[in-house]
């Protein structure tokens, strides 16, 4: 009967001399590709829960408005402001906004813009109306309202 000898020369090591160099590409790639907040909110929110969601497919076409109490009371004052683009603007200002925004997209675009209107919860009905009525003027016929999770 012949003998097998068992090979007991086997390397259990993985070798991890390139962990390295792959952690510091992952890290190069997040630091390149992630976008900070680049809008300060002025208002606080808390958001309303929601009980249907939808998701939007293009959201290159999205623009915010932010409704809320502001944060510094002392310059604002306590009543509900709007902010867009890091701005606070009254409901009058709405009709320049949509179409400074509208003039941002391209020609086939325009008429697909969606605004998304980002109202804390305690903002009565009032301002939220005014808004709805001045995005009708601009012609801005899309507008969904943000919240966070679905209820059950």
């Amino acid at each position: 009967m012949a003998k097998f000898k068992k090979k007991t020369k086997t390397e259990e090591n993985i070798p991890t001399s390139a962990l390295p160099d792959i952690i510091f590409m992952l890290l190069f790639f997040f630091m390149v590709t992630t976008v900070l907040r680049e809008q300060e909110l002025l208002v606080e929110q808390k958001l309303p829960q929601a009980t249907q969601l939808q998701k939007l497919e293009k959201k290159s076409l999205i623009s915010y408005l932010y409704v809320g109490k502001p944060k510094n009371t002392s310059l604002y004052g306590t009543e509900p402001i709007i902010q867009a683009n890091d701005v606070p603007i009254t409901t009058n200002d709405i009709l320049l906004w949509v179409n400074q925004e509208k003039d941002n997209l391209s020609e086939a675009e325009r008429d697909q813009i969606t605004i998304s209107l980002k109202a804390d919860r305690d903002v009565k009905m009032g301002p939220i109306a005014d808004i709805q009525f001045e995005l009708r003027e601009a012609d801005a016929r899309k507008v969904l309202y943000a919240s966070v999770g679905k209820t059950k």
